[in-house]
């Protein structure tokens, strides 16, 4: 039987773990590609049976986000970054926002059905995947606003290929606020349950 609460700090995890690469991606041009493929995968698990099954039925695969998660909620506030907090928090948000939606919601649907169809073809991380990932972001997500002013290396900033795997996290982070809001997540439970959560998360 799983239990509530790790499930929602592996929601959380998911939600700390987009944030931490996007940053990443937009700081140094790159990333884990290991994360970066288990947290875009999360996006096309649209109707599991489980929380764990939408991170391949596995808690490494939010390793990144659950030691982020234990920087960011964790009693050491040397860890904290500021940045990271605005990702998640404006995330969360955006989501709300969203949930309104229902003519969004099916549009967004609809698409991720198309990628899932295209990955009979392409890679996950391939050109085309990631610039349909992205696009649905930049299409149906950020016009509902506010926008997310993600911060990082203009260099790497202005290419392409940077640019659609920033949108495409910021999607994954968005189906992991979801995936949390489904479970019960809530700002207050994250002020309440802080401390339980960074425990849990030390586990992995």
């Amino acid at each position: 039987m799983s239990d509530k609460y790790q499930d929602r700090t592996l929601a959380f995890a998911g939600i700390c773990q987009a944030a931490h690469l996007v940053q990443q991606v937009a700081r140094n041009g790159s990333c884990d590609e290991a994360s970066l493929r288990e947290s875009l995968s999360s996006i096309l698990i649209t109707d599991p049976t489980h929380p764990l099954e939408v991170y391949n039925n596995t808690h490494l695969a939010v390793r990144d986000g659950y030691r982020t998660l234990v920087e960011q909620l964790g009693a050491d506030g040397s860890q904290k970054n500021a940045e990271l907090t605005r990702y998640v928090v404006s995330l969360i948000a955006l989501e709300r926002k969203l949930a309104k939606r229902k003519d969004i919601l099916a549009m967004l649907g609809e698409r991720i059905t198309q990628v899932h169809r295209q990955q009979a073809h392409f890679d996950l991380l391939d050109e085309q995947i990631l610039a349909n990932l992205a696009s649905i972001y930049s299409d149906l997500i950020s016009p509902i606003g506010p926008r997310i002013q993600v911060a990082g290396t203009p260099l790497y900033l202005q290419q392409p290929m940077v640019q659609h795997k920033v949108r495409a996290l910021l999607l994954a982070g968005i189906r992991a606020v979801v995936l949390w809001r489904q479970l019960g997540g809530s700002r207050t439970q994250i002020i309440f349950s802080r401390k339980k959560m960074v425990e849990l998360a030390k586990r992995f």
